[in-house]
């Protein structure tokens, strides 16, 4: 496998091609908008040579040159052995264009969705090559926060998920395999129960929008840095999990019982927190501050590097 077609150059888009260029493979891009598949080109470029200077890719250069953007929809997918789309996260758009891919790209392309949420069942179903087609879910961005969470659908072939497998480890993700197609999969099901009940805290005044990051930030996330919340439990109890479980599964449990009716995020609420985030970063900085986290989180990725040459994984 050589090639492979980025279809869509948003952000996620853009970040998925640096993910395939510095796999060693020749990225087409395409966007259905004027000029943003170009400039999707010239971002990937410079994060190449960024993610260079922590040691996180090899031969940058040679990566950026097998950047190519490109007008037509066609000349992306025509020799492409792997598609990424990262259309807009709408049912009837994803639709309209596997359509489109299925009959465009070569009977051999697996066609990935980057879709955040909406299985591949309810827009590959109708097409004759839907064998094919499944879910490839990223982090973004994908370049810099590897896991990516292949979803099959129920006519999903298995070779296709060996296939798409194969180029996420090449490109230098982390693949999570999701055995069957459940809403959200499993990463955005585990981020709406924390930020369900982020919210619901802020809602009822328990603490600010700050203090709830800082929570996260300087609490649960150092440990979520370089493990899971299996691990973590079972090395937070003498005995491991099952003693964890024993000492504190009833008071856990009973905490969950009354999310178990999750109210909506209603104007009032976000409101008061996009309030409270404008206070401490202006919308006219987001850019800036997004370019602050990816740099933060090459100095991790590096740093994380370095740790498990040192101690393992």
């Amino acid at each position: 496998m050589r090639t492979v077609a980025v279809v869509g150059c948003g952000l996620v888009g853009r970040a998925w091609a640096v993910s395939f260029a510095r796999g060693g493979f020749e990225v087409r891009l395409w966007d259905p908008a004027p000029g943003v598949a170009e400039e999707a080109a010239r971002w990937a470029r410079e994060m190449l040579f960024e993610l260079a200077h922590f040691a996180l890719v090899e031969g940058a250069g040679e990566a950026a040159a097998g950047l190519r953007p490109v007008a037509a929809l066609e000349d992306a997918v025509a020799a492409a052995d792997h598609v990424q789309e990262s259309a807009p996260e709408r049912e009837e758009v994803k639709r309209a264009l596997f359509q489109r891919l299925d009959s465009l790209a070569p009977a051999t392309a697996v066609l990935a969705s980057s879709s955040s949420g909406i299985p591949a069942s309810s827009f590959a179903a109708h097409l004759p090559g839907r064998a094919r087609c499944l879910v490839a879910h990223p982090v973004n961005p994908p370049c810099l926060v590897p896991v990516v969470e292949l979803v099959p659908a129920p006519f999903t072939a298995e070779a296709t998920v060996a296939r798409a497998e194969e180029v996420m480890l090449r490109a230098g993700q982390v693949p999570v395999r999701v055995r069957r197609e459940i809403p959200g999969f499993v990463l955005n099901r585990l981020q709406a129960a924390l930020l369900g009940e982020a919210f619901e805290l802020v809602r009822e005044g328990y603490v600010s929008v700050e203090d709830l990051d800082r929570t996260v930030r300087d609490g649960l996330g150092l440990r979520w840095a370089f493990m899971g919340p299996f691990e973590t439990i079972d090395l937070n109890a003498p005995g491991g999990v099952r003693d964890y479980v024993a000492r504190y599964g009833a008071l856990l449990a009973a905490l969950q019982r009354p999310r178990c009716t999750p109210r909506p995020w209603d104007e009032p609420l976000i409101s008061q927190i996009e309030h409270e985030r404008r206070q401490r970063l202006p919308a006219a900085a987001l850019p800036a501050r997004r370019r602050w986290r990816d740099r933060r989180l090459m100095a991790l990725l590096a740093h994380r590097h370095e740790a498990e040459r040192r101690f393992g994984r």
